[in-house]
């Protein structure tokens, strides 16, 4: 499956300078990530993958640099105040996608990155303690300081379960 991302005008229509009560929200951290929703805006769509015209009306969509895509070509340039924001990341394939959906107060001038990992958990040696995957793991950054972190333990009755947000140490 092939991830496009359409390009055209989002450039022309994004106002050209960031004002002082903007944040950017990025996300990476696996294949490919891609930001669902803000609040009610839909920003990519989940089956064409085509970024939705009225998040670009909106001037939430901003282009990164060829150089610095990483597993994400776009990032977010949001109003800063509370939003609701529902990210899809691939962590193993194009074919399916985590989802997750978090609520945060974003601040004035702030850079947000949201990365997905896999917490490495220390188990004995037994077949089936090693054979259950580690958790898979969302942190927010805040200009590169973790502020939360959710994680989606392996239930071994139903496979994942849901992220659940954990306690920062």
């Amino acid at each position: 499956m092939r991830h496009a991302i359409e390009t055209v005008n989002i450039r022309s229509k994004a106002p050209k300078q960031e004002s002082a009560s903007t944040v950017i929200v990025e996300c990476e951290g696996t294949i490919n990530c891609e930001f669902e929703r803000v609040d009610n805006v839909m920003v990519v769509d989940e089956s064409t993958h085509l970024i939705r015209s009225e998040a670009i009306e909106k001037g939430y969509v901003r282009l990164k640099d060829k150089s610095t895509f990483g597993s994400n070509a776009i990032f977010l340039a949001l109003p800063a105040q509370q939003h609701e924001v529902v990210i899809r990341f691939y962590p193993i394939s194009l074919d399916r996608a985590e989802k997750i959906n978090v609520i945060q107060q974003f601040k004035p001038n702030k850079h947000y990155k949201f990365v997905m990992y896999r917490e490495r958990v220390k188990r004995s040696n037994r077949l089936l303690s090693v054979s259950v995957p580690d958790p898979l793991c969302v942190q927010l950054l805040e200009n590169d300081k973790a502020v939360r972190r959710f994680c989606k333990p392996y239930n071994v009755l139903n496979g994942l379960g849901e992220f659940i947000e954990q306690k920062n140490d």
